[in-house]
């Protein structure tokens, strides 16, 4: 009898001690589990793409998204922290980063101002013009970089991401995130993500422009819109 009881509480024992361990394993899985979550959220991009909307007012952000909802967000923060970059104007595309309510706009970019080729002279020599011509589509080229081929572009949680090949690093492609700084009409600076402050590079465009003609004498040629002259 006394055999058959101390066998019972020991087989008793055994279970309780694998229902102890499953529970535990199972607890680390599920919180193992949730920081992935956590991870995947808070690298997951956030941007909000859409029209601007004619309810935007000097506040308030009025944007009219791609799936076709219409949202109103504050964008007095943005503004305090000078991360409005390109304007507002009704029609224009937007690129917002909203808050974790969706109701607060951290950052907008007018995409249509960031369009276009941008310039500055060459690091090398200074002699020429080197840049970026950002496209539609997600589309970048280069302008006149023998080395840098530029590929495509876009927005990630309010970072410039641009994916570009280096000519003879046999067509690796490499991508590169920048912080932009400012975007005006005719300026647009940004610089490098994921480095140290000390090897932190900035770029700064201007928006190409063709430049007068000339003379031989190096006078600028008034340009009057006639082809032909008329009889």
């Amino acid at each position: 009898m006394k055999k058959s009881v101390f066998l019972g509480a020991f087989v008793t024992g055994i279970l309780l001690f694998g229902s102890c361990g499953g529970n535990k394993q199972q607890q680390y899985v599920e919180e193992e589990s949730d920081s992935i979550s956590k991870q995947e959220l808070e690298s997951r991009d956030r941007t909000i793409y859409g029209i601007c909307a004619s309810g935007t007012a000097m506040n308030t952000l009025e944007i009219i998204t791609d799936s076709g909802d219409t949202l109103k967000m504050s964008i007095t923060h943005a503004k305090e922290k000078g991360k409005v970059f390109g304007g507002l104007g009704v029609s224009d595309r937007l690129a917002v980063l909203p808050d974790s309510t969706g109701k607060v706009a951290l950052q907008v970019i007018n995409l249509n101002s960031l369009m276009g080729d941008w310039v500055m002279p060459d690091p090398i020599d200074g002699s020429a013009e080197v840049g970026i011509r950002i496209k539609e589509g997600g589309i970048a080229e280069s302008i006149d970089q023998s080395v840098i081929v530029y590929r495509t572009w876009k927005i990630v949680n309010g970072d410039l991401e641009i994916l570009l090949v280096r000519e003879g690093g046999g067509d690796e492609q490499e991508v590169n995130s920048y912080e932009i700084l400012t975007l005006g009409p005719d300026t647009l600076a940004y610089r490098t993500l994921g480095r140290a402050r000390d090897e932190t590079e900035t770029f700064e465009y201007n928006r190409w422009k063709e430049k007068p003609k000339v003379d031989l004498h190096g006078l600028e040629l008034e340009d009057t819109g006639d082809e032909f002259n008329k009889i």
